[in-house]
């Protein structure tokens, strides 16, 4: 009876306009729709497999602002039991050091985590780092890039697609892994699902309940920051060729130029 964490995360919506704010070139939250990031959908619909084939509970963590409920509440309705949502506003900032902390902390409030799902890079940051940062802080196996996973007794198995091709791997659990989106296709919530999320337990909590002080956190202590931003230029136009017999070496003369070639 896998007890399975898996982390999610609200992002800004890719059809939305995205941007960084002028003050302090973080994430402009209110200039685009918030949605729970697709990659987590996966996530959360492979624990859902497991959870089916071998029972167990599923827990999501998000670290996020309030609104950041909204993704959580859809996680719940998919399928998932619990939630864990840390709250805090000296997290403003915060980079994927400070988060993976932050993560691992949230992550040991939970009895007997057996495995710990993610996705491999969430759209807005597309760092894809999180899942080996936390992996490294919490002593567990990481198991990456997952397009397949198998649970069987105390052992997870994983084939890991690259680029450049598959690996199987395997570990004893507990274990993180990472999805890859040709993991599955994920569940959508049915309306007696989302019913029963409105009752499912949330426990909000902030970076004090885990022993964390605010000076260790946010923009001010963080590792990376962006020191500057600008406009995304105009896409100008592109370049036409007439084919008068020699269009191929007008192509090819342009790549050069390109050094594509």
């Amino acid at each position: 009876m896998p007890n399975i964490v898996v982390l999610v995360k609200q992002v800004p919506d890719t059809y939305s306009e995205r941007k960084l704010s002028d003050g302090d070139h973080t994430l402009d939250r209110d200039s685009a729709d918030a949605v729970l990031d697709e990659i987590n959908e996966r996530a959360i619909e492979e624990a859902l497999q497991i959870k089916e084939a071998h029972d167990g509970e599923v827990t999501v963590v998000s670290v996020g602002p309030d609104r950041a409920t909204d993704a959580i509440r859809k996680a719940l309705s998919m399928g998932a039991d619990k939630a864990v949502h840390v709250v805090d506003d000296a997290l403003h900032g915060a980079d994927m050091v400070q988060t993976a902390h932050v993560l691992a902390k949230a992550i040991g409030t939970i009895e007997g985590v057996d495995l710990i799902i993610a996705g491999n890079e969430a759209s807005d940051g597309t760092g894809g780092a999180i899942p080996a940062m936390l992996a490294e802080l919490l002593g567990y196996p990481q198991l990456t890039h997952a397009r397949e996973v198998t649970i069987e007794g105390s052992a997870i198995k994983v084939t890991r697609e690259t680029e450049e091709g598959l690996t199987h791997l395997e570990a004893n659990l507990p274990a993180v892994v990472s999805v890859s989106e040709k993991i599955n296709e994920p569940r959508y919530p049915s309306f007696k699902g989302i019913m029963a999320a409105k009752k499912k337990p949330v426990e909000t909590i902030g970076i004090a309940d885990l022993g964390i002080d605010a000076g260790e956190v946010g923009l001010a202590n963080a590792w990376s920051t962006v020191v500057e931003v600008a406009p995304k230029p105009p896409r100008e136009a592109g370049q036409r060729v007439e084919d008068e017999g020699d269009g191929g070496a007008k192509i090819a003369e342009y790549l050069v130029g390109q050094k594509l070639i």
